[in-house]
C-alpha cells in the first residue's frame, strides 16, 4: 500500500496546499453559512408571539375535562381499559367514592373482609365473611359478585377472590386476593 506521500508526488507542492486550504474553508465555514440560512423572525411576528397568553392553555385543557366528564357529551365503553382520553395527571378518584355502595354482598369490598368461617352447605363450599363497615355477615358462594371482584374458589382453609385493579400500569386488570380463616378466633 502506498504512503500519502508517494500518493500525492504527482500533483505540484502547490495544488496540494491550495487544496487543503479550500478544504479546511469549506470545513469551517459551512457551520456559518448554515447559521446564515436560520429563520430569524421580524418584529411583528415577536409581537404576536408576546400577545398570547400562555395561561389560556390551562383555561382549554380544564374545557376539555368538563367536556369529558359530561355523560350527555361524551361516552366512551372502556372494556376493561382506561379511558385514553382522561388526563393520567389529573387524581384519580376510587370507585367508593364516587357511587354509594348497595347492601348485602354486592356491596363488600374485598380488603374489608375478614374470614369468619369456611365450610360446605349442601355439597358445595360456603364462606362466612363479616366486612369492617358492615356489622353483618354474609355467606359467599363460587361465584358471587362483589363490590370490587368476585368469589373464585372456596377451601376448607381459605377463599380466593379475583379482584378488579384500576391501575393503568398493571399488566393484567385484577389480582388474585386469597383470605384464609383466622384460627385465633
Amino acid at each position: 500500500m502506498r504512503s500519502l506521500r508517494e500518493a500525492l508526488a504527482p500533483f505540484p507542492k502547490g495544488a496540494v496546499a491550495f487544496g487543503v486550504v479550500m478544504l479546511w474553508l469549506a470545513v469551517a465555514l459551512s457551520p456559518a453559512a448554515a447559521q446564515d440560512d436560520e429563520f430569524v423572525p421580524d418584529d411583528e411576528q415577536v409581537r404576536d408571539t408576546e400577545a398570547i397568553d400562555f395561561g389560556s392553555v390551562d383555561d382549554l385543557l380544564a374545557t376539555d375535562e368538563e367536556v369529558l366528564s359530561d355523560p350527555t357529551l361524551y361516552t366512551y365503553d372502556p372494556g376493561a381499559r382506561r379511558d385514553p382520553f382522561r388526563s393520567l395527571l389529573k387524581r384519580r378518584e376510587n370507585k367508593e367514592q364516587i357511587e354509594e355502595r348497595p347492601d348485602g354482598p354486592a356491596g363488600l369490598l374485598i380488603d374489608e373482609l375478614e374470614v369468619e368461617g369456611l365450610f360446605v352447605l349442601d355439597g358445595s363450599p360456603v364462606a362466612q365473611v363479616q366486612s369492617s363497615s358492615q356489622q353483618t355477615s354474609f355467606l359467599l358462594r363460587p361465584g358471587d359478585q362483589l363490590w370490587d371482584g368476585d368469589v373464585v374458589r372456596i377451601t376448607l382453609e381459605e377463599i380466593v377472590f379475583k379482584q378488579s385493579v384500576n391501575d393503568p400500569t398493571a399488566l393484567k386488570p385484577f389480582r388474585e386476593v386469597v383470605k384464609r380463616l383466622n384460627p385465633s378466633k
